[in-house]
């Protein structure tokens, strides 16, 4: 992108401004409508086919074990998304094996018509008015699967209590759905809720390494995040070996003499 001057136009540094660090208490929306069902392009062991929830299951479990390396003190519940929210584990814990249990409980038995986040909202105020009380802050992680059903919701527009993020799971454009209208209803739901910087995520090309990838990103804590049009990591193997490429050899590297 240019100026009007043609000059190259770079985001201003990114200044992390002083905050008294808080641990999170993080809450899990997991689509569970059949098109979490779909299946994804890597097989699982002796070639059983692997599915979006087979992929957010492994998912999940990677986030929890790497934020409680870099802090044992979060803590994470867990919650499915049918034509509203239900609650699928509802004691905060910091315990791994409580949250591979409770991905276990996660299951895709129906098509749903309807996705309303209303009492996801208002179960994610309700918990984090308790997570302040305790000097915590509130994150939901919502996982949605859905390619032409639109997510709605009823939300006051000055209440925002929690952050939230959105990974967005979704099928090519086509006859049948509208994975563009859908991920602007999301953008729309995530500006309207969140606190902090909350991040989306979307990809359609069904690979697993996209998804582990786009929830490494989640683990940044929402009171040190850049906004997410500034961020720029991963990088590619591209700008890696570019950079790599202008790096002086050791040669032409000037040394002091003592």
């Amino acid at each position: 992108m240019e100026t009007m001057e043609g000059v190259n136009s770079l985001p201003p540094p990114y200044i992390l401004q002083p905050h008294r660090f808080c641990n999170e208490d993080i809450l899990f929306c997991i689509d569970v409508d059949l098109e979490s069902q779909v299946e994804m392009k890597v097989a699982g062991p002796k070639g059983r086919p692997f599915t979006r929830l087979d992929s957010i299951k492994q998912a999940i479990i990677l986030f929890v074990h790497s934020k409680l390396t870099i802090n044992p003190e979060h803590r994470f519940a867990f919650s499915s998304l049918g034509q509203s929210f239900s609650w699928v584990r509802r004691e905060f814990s910091n315990e791994v094996e409580s949250a591979i249990a409770a991905t276990r409980m996660l299951l895709a038995e129906s098509s749903y018509g309807h996705a309303d986040l209303t009492q996801l909202f208002r179960v994610a105020a309700h918990e984090a008015k308790k997570s302040r009380s305790q000097g915590r802050i509130f994150r939901v992680i919502l996982v949605y699967c859905r390619s032409s059903v639109q997510p709605q919701h009823q939300w006051v527009t000055n209440q925002k209590l929690f952050t939230l993020d959105v990974i967005y799971l979704h099928d090519k454009p086509g006859p049948d759905n509208c994975p563009q209208k859908v991920y602007d209803a999301l953008v729309d739901s995530l500006e309207h809720v969140s606190e902090n910087e909350g991040y989306i995520f979307e990809h359609g090309q069904g690979l697993t390494r996209v998804l582990f990838r786009q929830m490494c990103i989640l683990l940044s804590h929402p009171h040190q995040r850049c906004i997410q049009d500034f961020v720029d990591i991963p990088k590619s193997l591209t700008k890696k070996s570019q950079a790599a490429d202008s790096t002086p050899s050791e040669e032409s590297i000037p040394v002091s003499g003592q």
